[in-house]
């Protein structure tokens, strides 16, 4: 019995997944369904061979109804005091992501700045 190349196959999975994306991305302006189903096949393909999503990509779909998330058109981006909230206008699902840590940084170099002057 043969043994499975591991390494080969989460590297040949990485490959098809952002084969995948970059088709979603292409084909979503003409056809909403397709890139729905290549985000589809991409997250399986990922859940499969325990790949961890590209981290480019993460934001780009819903991870409640799998669609292809395009600002402006499908997605709803606001900015709060500590956050960033994304709204699927698909489903409604809000995705929020903090943002504390660069504001931290941003007025250490402030700080930083002002004595050295």
């Amino acid at each position: 019995m043969r043994r499975r190349n591991l390494k080969l196959e989460r590297r040949i999975a990485r490959e098809r997944i952002e084969i995948l994306m970059q088709l979603a991305r292409d084909v979503f302006p003409r056809d909403r369904a397709l890139a729905k189903r290549y985000v589809e096949l991409a997250r399986r393909i990922a859940m499969r061979y325990n790949v961890r999503f590209p981290a480019g990509w993460k934001r780009f779909f819903c991870k409640a109804c799998g669609s292809f998330l395009v600002p402006g058109v499908n997605l709803r981006v606001r900015c709060t005091k500590q956050r960033v909230v994304f709204t699927c206008l698909e489903c409604g699902q809000v995705k929020r992501i903090p943002y504390v840590r660069e504001k931290k940084a941003r007025k250490n170099a402030e700080l930083k700045g002002e004595e050295e002057v």
